[in-house]
């Protein structure tokens, strides 16, 4: 059985693309609740619950524009003009978000981040969910699937790595006035441009470069267009997915774990200046290190899924992930004398070679959930008939943000419960006060993590199952064509 092979051009531009949602990701995990809450000093707990808000409306609107994308009939596909209407949006909402009017209450400072954190998500929505199910469409092969959505998953932290460095280095070096760095008002305005232009570009280059696969996809439209927006048929579409066990694993394995590291994502940015004591001059060298692992996992990926296959990869990927985050975290909260000081030459090594282990495995792991999605929605058509790989990616997408919205929440109202001071200086936060960001940030997050990981061992489609369903999908197609 021979099945379309895409060549690296179309690979590498579907995978570039991700850059914009990398982006977009820095901004708000790195600088968004910081900004909001140590330099323009609005409360940590009203600042995530305005967050949380923009990512539920986010996780609702997630799977209409799956059902919407997978229905989509126009001579440039289903998936392209939906992407490429994202671009602008997201650029210019972004760029607001980071730049509001002066204002005097918390209260305008929320309805000012509500609104453009809501228009932000929603334009990425256009981009994230068509360019997840594209994918899908894209590559046929089991393990060329794995391969492109490694390169998607390359790009996503490849961005991440060297946005989050080159913000440091030029728009927030420390100085007497400014440490931490982030508390530089002024510098958010030129940032916040520079982030725009380049989600704006990435995504137009994802557009462009994979356009010349579009009369291939353009056939494989299966539902009427009048069922375009009826909320009765995207319930049914949930029915479905849902029917399948594989789907039900992944699903609220996702769910549990994400809700945890949404939890600790509100923690990152203090525990680098507080807990770990670092400036940005060093924090920068994490991210910058972190490159070495991404090439090494993008050629580690085949070799581990083909080894152990897509499942245990997963699984054994994210334990280790797990242990590495906490190993230097429960050892300085442990006090062990031989552990390095905070903000020292040796804990930053330590942390760099730690960074780089995450930066190895974590790719796998997104790439490999992926693409496990991906091979879901090959199951979803042999069962019900239909191509729902919108309906499919969305629920993923669901999933993540429904519960990344509950984390917010938990992890800004912890923040405010361990007052943990605003406009805080490097060294003026109490020791109850670090010690507890750490406990909360590694072991006591990290358990139920754990959880949400063995739920994966419910997935079932293995090589061998797969092909299987790709031999009876042909069988019925010639089937169906046969006059």
């Amino acid at each position: 059985m021979t099945v379309h092979r895409l060549k690296f051009p179309v690979m590498f531009s579907f995978g570039f693309g991700q850059l914009a949602e990398a982006i977009k990701n820095s901004g708000f995990n790195v600088f968004l609740l910081f900004y909001y809450n140590q330099v323009l000093g609005v409360s940590a707990t009203l600042t995530s619950v305005a967050l949380a808000i923009a990512l539920m409306f986010d996780a609702v609107s997630d799977p209409l524009v799956g059902s919407f994308s997978d229905k989509l009939r126009t001579r440039f596909g289903r998936r392209h003009p939906l992407i490429l209407m994202a671009a602008l949006p997201l650029g210019l909402s972004f760029y607001c978000l980071f730049n509001p009017p002066s204002m005097t209450s918390d209260w305008a400072h929320f309805i000012w981040l509500l609104g453009f954190a809501i228009l932000v998500r929603a334009s990425l929505t256009l981009y994230h969910v068509p360019h997840l199910a594209l994918g899908a469409e894209l590559a046929e092969d089991y393990h060329q699937r794995s391969t492109l959505y490694a390169m998607s998953t390359f790009f996503g932290f490849l961005g991440g790595a060297l946005f989050v460095p080159v913000s440091y280095t030029l728009f927030f070096p420390t100085t007497d006035v400014f440490n931490p760095a982030l508390l530089n008002k002024a510098a958010y305005q030129p940032w916040s441009l520079m982030a725009a232009g380049l989600m704006i570009f990435a995504i137009v280059v994802c557009v462009i470069g994979t356009r010349r696969e579009i009369p291939r996809l353009v056939q494989r439209v299966d539902s009427d267009a009048r069922q375009l927006m009826r909320v009765s048929a995207l319930i049914q579409e949930f029915r479905e997915a849902f029917n399948n066990r594989s789907f039900r694993a992944i699903f609220f394995g996702m769910m549990l774990s994400t809700l945890v590291l949404s939890v600790e994502g509100v923690f990152n940015p203090f525990m680098g200046f507080h807990f770990w004591g670092l400036t940005t001059e060093q924090l920068r060298w994490i991210p910058l290190a972190q490159l070495v692992g991404l090439f090494l996992s993008l050629s580690l990926l085949p070799i581990m899924t083909r080894w152990l296959d897509k499942k245990r990869t997963l699984i054994v990927s994210a334990l280790l992930v797990i242990l590495n985050i906490n190993i230097p975290i429960v050892l300085s909260l442990s006090g062990v004398s031989w552990f390095p000081a905070q903000g020292s030459q040796s804990l930053l090594i330590v942390l760099i070679l730690s960074g780089l282990v995450t930066a190895v495995l974590a790719p796998i792991i997104f790439a490999t959930l992926n693409s496990m999605f991906a091979d879901i929605a090959d199951e979803h058509e042999l069962d019900t008939g239909f191509r729902r790989e919108g309906v499919i990616f969305s629920a993923r997408s669901f999933a993540v943000k429904a519960t990344s919205s509950m984390g917010l929440v938990f992890g800004g109202t912890l923040l405010d419960l361990i007052a943990f001071p605003r406009g805080a200086l490097m060294g003026s936060v109490p020791e109850d006060t670090v010690w507890l960001l750490g406990f909360i940030a590694g072991p006591a997050t990290s358990v139920f993590t754990v959880f949400g990981v063995l739920m994966y061992l419910g997935y079932r489609i293995d090589e061998r199952r797969h092909q299987d369903i790709k031999r009876q999908l042909k069988e019925r197609l010639g089937t169906a064509r046969s006059p």
